[in-house]
């Protein structure tokens, strides 16, 4: 039976007492564990099973975690762009740890949210927020503005559309682990990319991004390590940092996820807010 049926006979059941929001977070939990325990997951390498969801969308700070509990961090920078209103990618939960980076978004709404909000996180220069459209031909100057050392920690890169493009483009920046969507429509082996269009906006069609074959083959000088179990991100390491510490072959058709997008309804507890953020991260700058 699948998620929309159940959630129409527990409302069947339960009535007014329990929302479908709730029923349906209940059953993307359960979804969500039952994955895990596949046996695909059983070697201690595969990422899969550390995913969990602090501020990120699905379950990718787990993995960044784990990915650099075995590779060790150098500077604890990042860069991410495509990071909406502040208060869900893959970034904020590493603030919390100390790290430090810039956000670029083109949204001014989304911009004007984060400086107002996290005023005293910014003025402490642990975030950098810029608002932007970004294209291959602005995305080095955005970058290095505001960013001195060329390796970088980690790099995240989720813009709807010329994600590729844009990410073969930087060159003052060396990260040492790329998370990248890609297009889970796109099963492995097929290539696909879609042609760059500077003035793209997505159309939530099937328009967007890469295929995760297309990035294994296209993203030079680092390995595909793992997908999270949404079918929404990938995670790269950098060729030097891999040595056995992550699940071979480093291949699409070993690490693809499906799209899985309604598992993206899990949550991490209530939904998070500025004022947490803001008191908590400037507790740590004190």
């Amino acid at each position: 039976m699948n998620l929309k049926k159940l959630t129409t006979l527990i409302k069947t059941v339960y009535g007014s007492f329990i929302s479908v929001k709730r029923v349906e977070q209940l059953l993307a939990h359960s979804e969500l564990a039952r994955i895990k325990v596949n046996p695909r997951y059983d070697d201690s390498r595969s990422l899969v099973r550390f995913g969990s969801k602090i501020y990120s969308q699905n379950d990718e700070d787990g993995i960044i975690r784990e990915i650099f509990a075995r590779i060790g961090t150098s500077n604890r920078t990042f860069v991410e762009f495509g990071v909406g209103n502040g208060l869900e990618n893959n970034t904020i939960a590493l603030l919390f740890e100390d790290w430090n980076g810039l956000w670029i978004d083109g949204s001014t709404r989304c911009i004007k949210a984060i400086n107002e909000n996290l005023p005293n996180v910014i003025s402490a220069g642990r975030l950098r927020v810029v608002e932007a459209l970004i294209t291959t031909h602005n995305i080095n100057e955005l970058i290095s503005e505001h960013i001195h050392s060329h390796e970088i920690d980690l790099l995240s890169v989720d813009i709807d559309g010329n994600d590729y493009h844009v990410l073969n483009a930087i060159m003052c920046i060396k990260p040492r682990v790329i998370v990248i969507e890609y297009n889970a429509k796109f099963t492995p082996p097929v290539l696909f990319c879609m042609d760059y269009d500077g003035a793209h906006t997505w159309k939530e069609d099937d328009c967007f991004g890469a295929s995760l074959k297309f990035l294994e083959q296209n993203v030079l000088g680092y390995c595909l390590v793992g997908c999270s179990v949404v079918g929404a991100n990938a995670f790269f390491v950098r060729e030097d940092l891999v040595g056995d510490k992550f699940l071979e072959p480093f291949t699409a058709e070993n690490h693809f996820e499906p799209a899985r997008y309604y598992l993206g309804m899990f949550s991490s507890g209530h939904p998070a807010s500025y004022k947490t953020l803001e008191k908590s991260l400037t507790m740590r700058v004190v």
